[in-house]
């Protein structure tokens, strides 16, 4: 089986390569941190979540980010190989 590598990565710029990278990656953190706001100010407004609802976001919104993290590198990873 022949491996395929992307040799432009060696060619292009790293700023050009960054700006390429790194821009989607924060929008999609920016997209889903508004998500979280919007959902905290929505169950903060219903009568029947109270505050524990409030608690349960705060606490699997950061296991989510962790999740997603582990997910890319192990993507990243396979990649590589």
């Amino acid at each position: 089986m022949e491996k395929h590598y992307n040799s432009f990565l060696a060619i292009k710029k790293v700023r050009k390569l960054m700006s390429k990278y790194t821009i989607p990656c924060i929008l999609s953190l920016l997209v889903g941190a508004l998500y979280n706001i919007v959902d905290q100010i929505y169950i903060a407004n219903a009568d029947y979540l109270g505050s524990y609802g409030n608690v349960a976001n705060t606490i699997v919104f950061p296991l989510t980010v962790i999740a997603l993290a582990i997910a890319v590198m192990i993507d990243d990873v396979a990649a590589l190989l």
